[in-house]
């Protein structure tokens, strides 16, 4: 089965706006919710989730160098076993693949695309996700390269175009109502960070595997450091107002105004949600396609990248029909589901696994 080879800092180009697309433009509304004026405290702390899931992956990987988790896991729990769980992470990540497309669609019809059908913009990045995949893994690491600067280039424009903007009194009173609050927020952005496990489905491919490690702690940082400053940044503008913001990061841009000419740059933040949802859907896309692939002892996965369009596009159609449900999905279900299949599921595959080799050993 032919799949490429990509560097470590392609790896990490593939995971940051993977794990970061989405968080930024629904996260900062969700967290106030809970933590109020110390929403910026709570992606530092979710961000422990990040570490351990790369830190389980990148043991797991050690211990089974050559493959991913659907195809170690019947190694380590039985044929059996192994099967019932590699079938339930692969359910994951087709029912993620699809929420995912529907959030991105959501958020383009209603800010920008009004008149527009969402079923068309679904089925056009659908398809360009397809196309993307179908190139193969070098084919997505040399994309992550090439928009990299576009995802990062329009926040850091964002930060800093709204300075003028900034009251800093927002962030006082710090922890007036102790430490629970910030907890309590960062349960949400935890579902995020749970989604570096996609790191499994990428380091058997990689040419520097030894730097893997490094480059998935570093990736975590970046996480966290852009959460915090997005954060800090809505914080400073709309101030108590920032929950009751679907899109508060798009709400910002409109308050930038420099020299009367760089005026509502809206066109920023459709941007980064834009790119980086092109990157999360493809990475998402590809581990579902080589997932199923692997489980079903396929000689190649691109032969269920096209049925795969129309799964993605139906999940995403019917199963969650509205941007109420599916802000829904995102307080309820997705910081507890996300976590459980994606860093509690592999933690005891690794224990298991660490058991059977001191038993083999002794």
């Amino acid at each position: 089965m032919k799949k490429g080879k990509i560097s470590s800092l392609q790896m990490a180009m593939l995971l940051y706006p993977a794990i970061i697309a989405t968080s930024i433009i629904s996260v900062p509304s969700i967290v106030a919710k809970y933590a109020k004026n110390d929403l910026w405290i709570s992606p530092i702390l979710a961000s422990v989730i990040g570490f351990v899931t790369v830190y389980i992956a990148y043991e797991l990987h050690k211990l089974y160098p050559k493959k991913t988790v659907i195809q170690f896991s019947e190694q380590i729990v039985g044929r059996f076993a192994g099967k019932i769980i590699s079938f339930f992470i692969l359910s994951f990540y087709l029912l993620s693949t699809g929420h995912i497309i529907r959030g991105y669609s959501e958020f383009i019809v209603s800010s920008f695309l009004i008149n527009t059908p969402i079923s068309v913009i679904m089925s056009t990045m659908v398809l360009l996700c397809a196309i993307a995949v179908q190139g193969g893994l070098e084919v997505l690491g040399r994309l992550a390269q090439l928009f990299i600067p576009l995802f990062v280039v329009p926040i850091f424009i964002l930060v800093i175009l709204l300075s003028p903007d900034y009251d800093m009194k927002n962030i006082f009173p710090i922890l007036s109502e102790g430490i629970m609050p910030p907890i309590q927020g960062s349960i949400i952005p935890g579902g995020w960070y749970s989604e570096f496990f996609l790191i499994i489905f990428l380091l058997p491919f990689l040419t520097d595997v030894n730097k893997a490690r490094k480059y998935g702690v570093l990736t975590v940082l970046a996480v966290m450091v852009t959460l915090v400053v997005v954060n800090l940044t809505v914080l400073f503008v709309l101030g108590s107002t920032t929950s009751s913001r679907n899109f508060p990061l798009l709400n910002v841009s409109r308050y930038i105004s420099l020299a009367d000419f760089f005026e509502n740059l809206e066109s920023a933040a459709m941007a980064v949600w834009i790119v980086g949802a092109f990157i999360k859907i493809s990475v998402f896309y590809y581990a579902a396609a080589l997932g199923t692939a692997q489980l079903l002892n396929l000689s190649d996965y691109r032969v269920v990248i096209w049925p795969f369009t129309i799964i993605f596009i139906e999940i995403a159609f019917w199963s969650i029909p509205s941007t109420a449900i599916y802000t829904s999905y995102l307080i309820f279900v997705l910081p507890f589901y996300g976590p459980i299949v994606q860093t509690i599921i592999p933690l005891f595959l690794l224990l298991i696994a660490l058991v059977r080799q001191k038993l083999i050993a002794k």
